[in-house]
């Protein structure tokens, strides 16, 4: 089934043409990523189907009766209202419906001893009705909702009195999209929804919208996100829009592919056409009669053909390398025993944490939001004392550091002289040609960097941070803000770079491709992880089954102290299992694996067979012939009121299954 087509939309501002003749169309549960370059007018295709702006040529249908929801860059919140109102508002009028309900019930209860059919089957009408509205609208899995998604997004019970004009952007950024995930659209529509994002919380949406009922449309640079989610890639290039069907690696795939094959016929045409250009200018060369017939008739058939258009290139990228001035020591950064608090409450952030950092390593820090990741950046930078311990840096260390908030640019200066002022012996011409390189061209080179959007902003701290010739890069989140061409050409230049790296990053496709160690940073300290992200996902799940694995076999041992190395000293110590311990493991996890697999699939089908049976129930209790069978009518609100009961258990445990 269609729910969202499009047919030649296009949209432009005088002479310069954002998009023309964009056609497609969308299937009920489909999810559709949306990709392409900064600019490229990603945004402005969204806000089109989402009515808030007119197209300038073409249309768009959406099905009739389809609900459509979306998340902006942009919320509305009331700044007065707390986080619970704002998200109590979005189910205004159950609470009403619900105390409606009880009321009935109770009053239902009493005129069955007045002897008055005519009015207890109107209130039976009522109430059946009612509850019938109730629960198509979430009435009772509302309040249970409201309270895993929040909780999931970051709101504990803590925050919910918190105004929201006291939220962080990023704070904003997740109550909006716990809003509208509760809302429950038939078509989701969501702007960059992975930005301000923890890993935890991104595994939770991204588990969560693949078990989404409906329609999915989002823009996103996350290469992993799109990856797990989408299952059709729409790609917005040179003001149009190609459709791929599967997830981002496919479509990269396929883009390649349909591009090199392209240029492959391209050139094939080419030849042909100067093949018949040669042997045509040679017949008439030769002057005669029959000769020059058949070059007519050959430069006819030739301007009949219809000509190949050249394929595109690539989409301009930034142009990055990273140097080094000189070389550091071997030792880089080592730390000892390093705990931080705030210092107003005196709250430990981290204690008991050490490093020990070499040249040429490419670190990644990941942790939840809050716990202090780019804190311990600044420990390391020596711009942040700890409350205890110490950081040595090593011989001849220079750092340069990527801010992710972009702090360390001067908002004043233009572009060109953002450059020039820590780089005073270069040439106007050579500083212009070197923000060529970053995509700075013409004129934008004298915008004022407050000027500048997020994406741009991101690269001219790039640039800075590549002409520093640092041999130790210190980075916080360098990946936001930038398109996937960007992340791309960065993620190739760190690979390339002979120094130092430590990053903190929730980008788990750059954590796949640039890391050699993985630190995770908890309040309690920092747990090192050899590898990229996907080894570190396997290495966790199979220390948490030990470690469960320990602990049940000192429980039937009758005592801890009966095995030889305790829980800790195992997931400390992984790597050292033995060979028969580790097929254990393997063993255990898998059939853990299994049995999750199949309790998840007993719930499933048991909460389709429960919604069966109350709507089966319900109708029974519509049909006039039962109208007047009271016992009958009591009998199935009971049953129905157990199933629902038992409902929303199963959806519980089916919810618990699904995020751990």
């Amino acid at each position: 089934m269609i729910v969202l087509s499009a047919s030649n939309l296009g949209k432009s501002y005088g002479t310069d043409v954002i998009l023309e003749n964009i056609s497609f169309h969308i299937n009920a549960g489909d999810k559709v990523g949306i990709v392409g370059v900064n600019g490229a007018g990603k945004t402005t295709l969204m806000n089109m189907l989402t009515g808030e702006m007119e197209p300038s040529t073409g249309s768009f249908f959406v099905s009739q009766d389809i609900s459509v929801g979306y998340l902006k860059q942009r919320d509305h919140f009331d700044p007065n209202k707390t986080v619970i109102e704002e998200v109590s508002g979005i189910f205004s009028g159950l609470d009403e419906m619900e105390i409606e309900i009880a009321n009935l019930n109770k009053r239902i209860a009493e005129i069955a001893e007045e002897q008055n059919p005519a009015e207890e089957q109107r209130l039976w009408n009522r109430l059946n009705s009612l509850q019938l509205e109730f629960e198509r609208k979430g009435g009772y899995t509302y309040k249970s909702e409201i309270t895993g998604v929040m909780t999931s997004m970051g709101f504990g019970e803590a925050s919910h009195s918190m105004k929201t004009g006291s939220l962080s952007g990023g704070e904003r950024t997740r109550l909006a999209l716990a809003c509208l995930l509760l809302r429950k659209p038939d078509i989701l529509m969501l702007d960059e929804p992975t930005n301000h994002l923890d890993i935890g919380t991104l595994k939770w949406l991204e588990q969560y919208l693949k078990n989404y009922r409906g329609t999915i449309i989002l823009i996103s640079h996350d290469r992993y996100f799109l990856d797990s989610i989408a299952t059709h890639i729409f790609d917005v290039e040179n003001h149009g829009l190609t459709i791929y069907a599967g997830n981002y690696t496919e479509y990269v795939e396929k883009k390649r592919a349909l591009r090199e094959a392209a240029m492959r016929a391209y050139n094939k045409q080419q030849i042909e056409i100067r093949r018949q250009e040669d042997l045509i200018r040679g017949y008439k060369e030769r002057g005669t009669e029959k000769l020059a017939k058949r070059a007519a008739s050959r430069e006819k058939r030739l301007a009949h053909v219809e000509r190949l258009e050249k394929p595109t290139g690539e989409n301009a990228s930034i142009k990055i390398n990273f140097n080094q001035k000189f070389q550091s020591g071997n030792d880089v950064l080592l730390g000892e025993n390093i705990s931080y608090g705030y210092p107003l409450s005196g709250k430990k952030l981290f204690k008991d944490i050490n490093f020990d950092i070499k040249r040429g390593e490419r670190i990644c820090i990941i942790g939840d939001n809050g716990t202090g990741k780019t804190t311990l950046l600044k420990i390391m930078m020596g711009d942040f004392s700890p409350d205890s311990g110490y950081v040595k840096t090593g011989h001849n260390v220079e750092i340069g550091y990527y801010d992710q908030g972009q702090m360390l640019l001067n908002d004043e200066l233009t572009v060109i002289d953002e450059i020039h002022n820590e780089h005073r012996l270069l040439t106007d011409g050579e500083v212009r040609n070197i923000l060529g390189r970053f995509l700075f061209r013409g004129d934008m080179v004298f915008n004022q960097v407050k000027g500048l959007s997020g994406g741009e902003k991101a690269r001219l701290s790039l640039l800075k941070l590549m002409m520093s010739g640092a041999n130790l890069l210190i980075l916080d989140e360098p990946t936001n803000h930038l398109d996937i061409a960007s992340k791309e050409a960065f993620e190739e230049a760190l690979m390339e770079y002979p120094g130092t790296v430590i990053t903190v990053t929730h980008d788990r496709y750059f954590l796949n491709r640039i890391p050699n160690r993985i630190f995770e940073l908890t309040s309690d300290g920092l747990t090192e992880f050899l590898g990229k992200y996907d080894y570190y996902l396997d290495k966790k799940a199979r220390m948490e089954s030990a470690n469960a694995y320990i602990r049940s076999f000192a429980a039937d041992a009758g005592s801890e102290q009966s095995i030889e190395k305790s829980a800790d000293d195992i997931i400390k110590n992984e790597s050292k299992l033995s060979a028969k311990e580790e097929r254990e493991l393997q063993k255990k996890v898998e059939a853990e694996a299994r049995k999750k697999e199949r309790e998840q699939s007993a719930l499933m089908e048991k909460i389709e067979e429960l919604e069966a049976l109350i709507e089966e129930a319900e109708k029974e209790m519509c049909l006039q012939e039962n109208a007047s069978d009271y016992e009958k009518l009591r009998r199935l609100s009971q049953e129905v009121s157990d199933w629902r009961a038992e409902l929303d258990s199963s959806y519980d445990r089916w919810m618990t299954l699904t995020d751990g």
